[in-house]
């Protein structure tokens, strides 16, 4: 089964930058696809990044031209960087792997942003 472990969540300002890590281990997997994921306070868990096998990217409307996902194979990393940060971002963030081993969750990281 495929680990991930988050990390670079925080309280940042609005109009802040963070930058989100999820680094995948495990026995030998092959990655398929990756996502970010957020869940705010009582509200449903949502999409926020994807990026495919061959690096094709698509972003919830929200976030566009805002937060870019980016991926190191060699490391088996998965990127979130975050710019123009605004308060309706906060909440906490997942990563999402799928492979050949089945779909993989991070544990979460909260991203605060202040007003």
């Amino acid at each position: 089964q495929v680990q991930l472990v988050e990390s670079g969540g925080g309280l940042v300002q609005t109009g802040g930058s963070l930058r989100l890590s999820c680094a995948a281990s495990g026995s030998t997997f092959r990655i398929n696809a990756s996502g970010w994921y957020r869940q705010a306070p009582g509200k449903q868990r949502e999409f926020v990044a994807g990026i495919s096998v061959i690096g094709a990217t698509n972003y919830r409307d929200s976030v566009k031209g805002r937060f870019t996902i980016s991926r190191d194979n060699g490391k088996n990393t998965v990127y979130l960087q975050m710019n123009s940060l605004k308060p309706e971002d906060t909440g906490v963030y997942y990563c999402n792997i799928k492979s050949d081993q089945g779909t993989s969750w991070g544990q979460g990281t909260q991203v605060t942003v202040s007003s």
